[in-house]
């Protein structure tokens, strides 16, 4: 890619998350880790788009793209339509959009965990490399979103480092894990089913633990990894066991609270939520569904005895810790805004240095065709003396022509003109 064509090229962020869609709309969003890699390269494919990204989480899912022009940027949105089957009326009015400058800002605030369900949980910035390390492997990303992209890491290192934002390492998970205790007041003696044996559940496991649960239970698809879960869980004071996916529904009701964060789709429906109350002889139920899309049919919380908590409930919960962190939050904004003017300087020092290069080269490809031009029609011989007098006449001359557009590009990259 040329440096000209760089140049040309438009920054286009558009997605949706928790505070502008709900949980029915983000879970028809969603795109599962095993075709992340398949939607980021047909985004890439698409006409006109030069690089692309994708990240989805349970509270937001968003399509970064690099285009040849901002005309084509609607590919972008027809690319989402096509792809996950939706109407304009079920995905335009949950859209957020941002371009070039608010781009570049909005992806450093998500990475800072500032745009975050729970401001300062630590697992957006590893879920952003994921998505970043996907779009490598598939060749989307190179000349703007690598850079760009690496850029953002390095902020939200920054916000860590450098302010008290992640301190208490709240959560989804540890949220999860204070609405379970809340929910019967202690965790002791209570038994907690873990579905689900990735990241978050491992997270909230270790939440449970410091919240006073001591008898845990894990089940999931892969059996092996809920054995090594259960296993790296379990100490003298902590006790274990795993329940075969197979007969989840069948040995579930020895849980007093079910965690679920598979993502794979409603594995507890209503009826399988009923015949689980009847093995209890009507003990209540708790489900606190951290995935998306939702484990848990919604309908389960129309059941007597059952009573549901998905990522939206979540969010009620989280900010109740907002407002201790506001302080912190602050800090962290502004090291965000001073990191994207750096960004944008330091781009339109390559763009400016990259257009004075082609300048120059362009002018001294004309100065030597012109030379040669000269020097032909010249009596021969011509002496090395005299020939480098006018190599140095004509150099000089190209260099007084080119010194005002030289100085004005310089100039203008300090407005980005």
């Amino acid at each position: 890619m040329s440096e000209t064509t760089q140049n040309k090229s438009s920054l286009l962020l558009v997605g949706v998350n928790h505070t502008t869609a709900p949980l029915a709309v983000r879970e028809r969003l969603a795109i599962e880790a095993s075709r992340l890699g398949e939607a980021t390269r047909a985004l890439a494919h698409q006409p006109g788009v030069r690089e692309a990204l994708i990240l989805s989480t349970c509270n937001r899912v968003e399509l970064i793209t690099v285009h040849e022009s901002e005309a084509e940027t609607a590919r972008t949105l027809s690319f989402l339509r096509e792809y996950l089957n939706l109407r304009d009326t079920d995905l335009q009015p949950h859209l957020y959009e941002y371009r070039e400058n608010e781009a570049v800002r909005h992806l450093f605030r998500v990475a800072s965990s500032l745009d975050s369900m729970v401001v300062g949980e630590p697992q957006i910035l590893g879920q952003v490399k994921q998505s970043w390390s996907v779009a490598r492997e598939v060749g989307a990303v190179s000349n703007m979103l690598d850079p760009l992209l690496q850029r953002a890491f390095s902020v939200a290192k920054r916000v860590r480092t450098e302010t008290q934002i992640g301190a208490s390492q709240v959560s989804v998970a540890s949220v999860a894990a204070e609405l379970a205790r809340k929910i019967f007041g202690s965790l002791a003696g209570k038994t907690v089913l873990l579905v689900g044996a990735g990241k978050m559940s491992d997270l909230a496991a270790r939440h449970l633990i410091q919240q006073g649960a001591t008898t845990l239970l894990v089940s999931n698809r892969t059996e092996a990894r809920a054995e090594r879960m259960a296993a790296e869980l379990r100490t003298p004071n902590i006790t274990t066991g795993v329940i075969p996916f197979v007969e989840l529904h069948e040995r579930a009701h020895r849980a007093d609270i079910i965690i679920t964060s598979t993502g794979a789709g409603q594995i507890f429906q209503r009826e399988h939520a009923k015949a689980l109350l009847q093995r209890r002889k009507n003990s209540p139920m708790f489900f606190i569904d951290i995935a998306v899309p939702r484990d848990v049919a919604p309908e389960v919380n129309e059941i007597e005895g059952c009573f549901v908590y998905d990522v939206d409930d979540l969010q009620q919960a989280a900010q109740q810790n907002q407002a201790t962190r506001t302080k912190e939050a602050e800090a962290a904004e502004t090291i965000v805004r001073n990191e994207v003017e750096r960004y944008n300087q330091r781009l339109a020092q390559n763009e400016q240095a990259g257009a004075i290069r082609e300048l120059l080269a362009q002018a001294e490809l004309v100065r030597e065709t012109e030379l040669a031009k000269a020097l032909a029609k010249m009596p021969q011989p011509i002496s090395d003396l005299q020939r480098e007098a006018i190599e140095q006449m004509t150099r000089q001359l190209t260099n007084k022509l080119l010194h005002s557009q030289i100085t004005a590009l310089r100039e203008g990259s300090q407005t980005r003109d």
